[in-house]
């Protein structure tokens, strides 16, 4: 302490103190703030600086700087946040260089820009609200750019329709048929931008050669045939969960395929087996179990491949296409009490499929067969049986026949394993062959549609499965999707909590869960 110090000492403390406190700050004292110098491409005034030949935007230039231009700019890019720190900017002219890309964020910060201008460059696009924070623009050239008309561009149309910028007359350069339109004229509709993709939602470890959905007591329920285990396995849809978990199992010994049918508030599953006989099982809520309450004749049922249930005149029925050399394809109708014997059709034909449609209002069957090609069965009311008809095609080898709707014009779709599958158009007296689409190794078909979309599935066993979307210009389906799954044998779409889940029987794979989600390509 200073009173402990000899006098000369604390004289010469006091003095260094008074000193110090005198000095100015370091930094202050040595030089004074620097002002930042106009670039060496650009010329500067106060308020303007004119670049050319620029390698990249300056990261400085002289305060006060409110209009720039850029000209012949050895950069095709321009990043992000450019121009930040130019915030007292009015007007920018990038113009004439050959500008490729912006980012949705190149003119962050600007919020006093009045003037832009990307004229003459090679812009064939522009991010999606790029102008959004540019509050008081009220110029922009977008002259002598390539632009691509499509999606990406959808939103530009959609923005000068409703901003009071001036923006002169742009045209489109491409796709060519736009090419030479005023983009003014253009309006969002011009634009179909909304597609769509099936993704893998859920996977189930097991093998399953059949798969059907059916609602009950205000739930949702899928149910597969496991060739592995024989089981016909339930799942319930979870609400809370938004997916599909285990529920129960019907024990069997060599389940091919689960048929659920709902008469009268009931729930009876038909489960068609390989061996030991077929059954139908009757649900129980307390306790909550399947019992059996019926075998199928196996003397005309001896190696079932599918079952399909309908109704007609109030009647419900289930028919059986049976496989064997031997069994008989057989219709079963409900009396109150179980499903008893009503008719036999097409014995020794190893029948592998069968749909039931209404063709001019009056019921069909329709039978796959892998002996012969498929026939068909009218409905005859007053007898209450099924006729044989016709023939549909001469092709050998369908697997399966489905049917479905475009315009209320009804079509079908036969697969076939080693030929090339068949679209067929009703036109009011037959069947006429309309489009042919590349199917080897397919042994399932599916036509669904979600919302205004018509889709067809073609499974395959040596490739992708392939998705196809009807295309109403040309009446077509038109390739759209490959899906990797292995050996399916069947699908079906179930739509739950506004999602679409398309399910997929694997006989050698996983089953699996396909979610299709809606894609805007003009948010991109």
């Amino acid at each position: 302490m200073l009173e402990f110090r000899p006098k000369w000492m604390r004289l010469l403390c006091l003095w260094v103190l008074c000193l110090c406190l005198c000095l100015p700050s370091g930094s202050h004292a040595r030089r004074s703030p620097k002002v930042p110098r106009c670039p060496a491409t650009c010329s500067c005034t106060k308020d303007s600086a004119f670049c050319v030949d620029t390698k990249a935007i300056p990261k400085s230039f002289p305060p006060g700087i409110i209009s720039l231009t850029m000209v012949n700019a050895a950069f095709t890019t321009i990043p992000e946040g450019a121009f930040s720190h130019l915030h007292l900017l009015q007007f920018l002219f990038v113009e004439n260089n050959d500008i490729q890309a912006l980012s949705k964020y190149t003119f962050r910060g600007l919020k006093s820009l009045t003037h832009l201008s990307l004229s003459n460059n090679n812009l064939q696009q522009l991010p999606r609200d790029l102008f959004k924070h540019l509050d008081i623009l009220t110029d922009l050239d977008l002259r002598g750019n390539l632009f691509r008309c499509d999606c990406k561009i959808k939103w530009l149309v959609d923005w000068m329709e409703k901003t009071n910028t001036s923006v002169p007359a742009i045209y489109c350069a491409s796709p060519f048929e736009f090419q030479g339109r005023r983009i003014h004229d253009l309006t969002p509709r011009d634009f179909n931008c909304i597609s769509a993709d099936f993704a893998v939602y859920e996977t189930f470890p097991f093998h399953s050669v059949s798969v059907e959905s059916y609602d009950f007591s205000g739930d949702q329920f899928v149910v597969f045939a496991q060739p592995d285990s024989g089981f016909c396995t339930l799942y319930i849809w979870d609400h809370v969960e938004l997916a599909f978990r285990r529920f129960h199992n019907i024990t069997s010994r060599s389940a091919v395929y689960c048929k659920p049918v709902v008469i009268n508030n009931t729930l009876y599953m038909v489960v068609a087996q390989l061996f030991g006989g077929s059954h139908i099982y009757k649900w129980e809520e307390g306790p909550q179990r399947f019992i059996k309450i019926q075998d199928i004749d196996t003397s005309r049922v001896r190696k079932p491949n599918f079952v399909e249930t309908f109704q007609l005149d109030g009647e419900w029925y289930f028919i059986v296409a049976d496989s064997s050399k031997a069994g008989s394809t057989s219709i079963y109708r409900w009396n109150s009490n179980g499903f008893y014997s009503h008719q036999s059709l097409h014995p020794w034909h190893r029948d592998t499929h069968v749909e039931f449609l209404d063709v001019s209002g009056k019921p069909h069957l329709i039978l796959s067969s892998a002996s012969q090609p498929p026939v068909v069965y009218q409905w005859n009311r007053n007898q209450k049986q099924f006729a044989f008809q016709s023939q549909i095609t001469e092709l050998a080898d369908v697997q399966m026949v489905k049917h479905f709707w475009v315009r209320r014009v009804l079509y079908l779709c036969l697969t076939r394993f080693i030929g090339d599958s068949k679209i067929l158009r009703w036109e009011g007296q037959r069947f006429v062959e309309v489009q042919t689409l590349p199917s080897r190794g397919s042994m399932a078909v599916y036509p669904f549609t979600v919302g205004q979309r018509q889709y067809l599935i073609l499974g395959s066993d040596f490739s992708f499965s392939r998705v196809y979307l009807w295309d109403d210009l040309t009446q077509r389906f038109q390739p759209f999707q490959e899906l990797n799954m292995r050996a399916p044998r069947g699908f079906n779409l179930v739509s739950v909590d506004n999602k679409d889940v398309l399910l997929a029987a694997s006989f050698k794979g996983n089953t699996l869960a396909y979610q299709h989600l809606v894609v805007d390509l003009s948010a991109k």
